[in-house]
């Protein structure tokens, strides 16, 4: 049922939202010169799946977990961009083709060997990774993996549409910041 919710709600959110993406974009070729991210990340079972989101920080970053860069990295429209969550909107590709869902574990990198640890004792990697979720509107993000991965599990053991809702309204709503970024 949530794949179907997933695929007509990715693809009317694609539909209206364009107008806001093509802006955006246009903002992010004068603020990066290269406004799409696309990063490898784990996906259920373990697959890798390529995330496409906005691009927050400038070309010459590292390819770690935002909590191990440095929030100089971060542009000033990427900070925008993030406080918003508007760096996600591309994500709805990645629904819509059925890669991530809207609600779900965040997708991880491959070299969070800790997190996969974590995750993969609690079989975190039986579901499609989301937009968001229990962990994401609690603000519990992948610097803290054994907590991260726990409640990610519990969002699983506990999953129906109630909660799918819940967790997409509250995002939309503003709870929960992503993950955080080192001080400088």
């Amino acid at each position: 049922m949530t794949r179907v919710l997933d695929f007509v709600f990715s693809f009317f959110g694609i539909l209206f939202l364009l107008p806001v993406g093509i802006i955006l974009y246009i903002i992010g070729l004068f603020d990066t010169g290269s406004p799409i991210f696309i990063q490898e990340r784990v996906g259920k079972n373990k697959k890798p799946f390529n995330l496409i989101k906005f691009r927050t920080m400038s070309l010459e970053t590292e390819s770690v977990a935002s909590h191990l860069a440095s929030t100089s990295s971060i542009t000033k429209f990427g900070s925008f961009l993030r406080r918003t969550k508007l760096d996600e909107l591309p994500q709805l590709l990645n629904v819509l083709k059925g890669d991530m869902s809207l609600v779900g574990p965040r997708p991880n990198l491959f070299n969070q060997k800790e997190l996969i640890e974590e995750r993969d004792k609690l079989g975190v990697y039986s579901v499609v990774p989301g937009i968001t979720g229990l962990s994401q509107i609690n603000e519990i993000d992948m610097s803290t993996p054994q907590k991260l991965a726990e409640k990610d599990a519990e969002m699983i053991a506990n999953y129906n549409l109630k909660n799918y809702f819940w967790y997409i309204f509250a995002t939309v709503g503003g709870k929960g910041q992503g993950d955080r970024v080192k001080k400088q």
